[in-house]
């Protein structure tokens, strides 16, 4: 059983605030503000009935300020303006919904917040754009009470803070089963920055920035407490030696460090992709768009020495969650040969394998020297 407490020493690793839990209450009873807030009558809960569409809309967005220069008009009028001036703007949407992307059982609200928005931002930066806006939409059922949206919001205002970004729009609606959100993100990017999918040649090198396979064994070692504390709810975790790994799943970065130093570094990916549904999948797909085949060296895909560690334990083999796992949200991308001096020692990215003809295929090189064709893996949220 995950007793808030344990997640409040995870909270503050994370940078984020304590939530208002009465430090008994167990964090799936209360995923917090619903399920126990419902019982317990002495709990602050303020019905969103009470302030109506519009008013909710001022009540969660007063505190975001414009700060962006192409921020011309955000929150309040029938729709937002910006202007890029002379730049190509990059356009991202993303939903998530309860049940099929997040489990409010251990997802806490703050979080799913921040999460919301660096899955969008990720896609922008993957185009090596600078994220500028985002727009957040909800459509929630009515065991949400006024103060689980506050939370909510509180994570996406830290979002926009630490990665400089405004909130601009959005639109709030109901719904009959459970929770659902939609974000865009919008960036912007000279012509000659913007990188795609296609664009890659063979020959050059395959860069990963990060480690991979965390977020999928965070989400097992979730999952596995909440099962967990259906059979015994006195039970207690220690969360501590998988707090990387946890982080991993409820709180990802998106790698806009990663643009920044490409720029300072002066390298220009040829082709580059977030790894949101597995390192396979995302090969596959730069492949695909460039019409080319790749090699990928086992031995060379960064991992963590918790999902090491964790993968033991839950007796999984490590390459296939880096493969398959999904989540990561670190950014992969192929570069000329010619720039490999200019990332060569640096510990935020890791040349992980090279680019062929098409011909040769798409193949994991093993440990033994085995090429074993790589195949799309990765989550697929239309699986039942």
């Amino acid at each position: 059983m995950l007793y808030s407490h344990a997640f409040f020493m995870i909270f503050d690793r994370f940078s984020l605030k304590k939530f208002y839990v009465p430090s008994n209450y167990r964090i799936y009873d209360y995923p917090h503000y619903f399920c126990k807030m419902l019982e317990d009558k002495n709990q602050e809960r303020t019905s969103l009935e009470e302030l109506g569409e519009f008013g909710l809309i001022d009540h969660l967005t007063k505190n975001f300020e414009l700060k962006q220069p192409s921020s011309i008009i955000g929150v309040g009028d029938d729709a937002a303006v910006m202007d890029y001036h002379d730049k190509k703007t990059v356009v991202s949407t993303d939903m998530l919904v309860e049940g099929v992307h997040f489990d409010l059982s251990y997802m806490p609200l703050k979080h799913l917040g921040y999460k919301s928005v660096m899955v969008n931002l990720s896609d922008i930066y993957a185009m090596n754009a600078v994220a500028t806006q985002v727009t957040v939409s909800l459509a929630i059922s009515n065991r949400f009470p006024l103060e689980a949206l506050e939370e909510f919001y509180e994570g996406v205002a830290l979002a926009c803070k630490l990665y400089n970004v405004d909130l601009v729009g959005g639109d709030t609606t109901s719904s009959t089963r459970g929770m659902i959100v939609s974000v865009t993100a919008i960036g912007a990017a000279d012509d000659n920055d913007i990188v795609y999918r296609k664009g890659s040649k063979p020959n050059d090198l395959l860069v990963v920035s990060g480690d991979l396979g965390g977020a999928y064994l965070g989400l097992q070692v979730l999952e596995r407490e909440k099962e967990v504390f259906k059979v015994n709810p006195n039970s207690q975790p220690d969360l501590e030696p998988y707090s990387y790994i946890v982080e991993r799943q409820l709180k990802p970065e998106a790698r806009k460090d990663i643009v920044e130093l490409l720029k300072k570094l002066e390298v220009k990916p040829t082709s580059m992709v977030d790894i949101s549904d597995g390192l396979s999948s995302e090969v596959i797909h730069l492949c695909k768009h460039s019409d080319i085949g790749c090699n990928v060296f086992e031995e060379k895909i960064p991992l963590d020495p918790t999902v090491i560690s964790a993968s033991e334990e839950f007796k999984m083999d490590s390459t296939m969650i880096a493969l398959s796992g999904g989540e990561d949200y670190e950014l992969l991308f192929t570069i000329d040969q010619d720039d490999f001096s200019k990332i060569k020692g640096n510990p935020n990215l890791t040349v992980i394998g090279h680019m062929t003809e098409k011909s040769e295929g798409i193949h994991l090189i093993t440990r033994a020297e085995t090429k074993i064709p790589i195949t799309a893996q990765g989550w697929n949220s239309f699986n039942e």
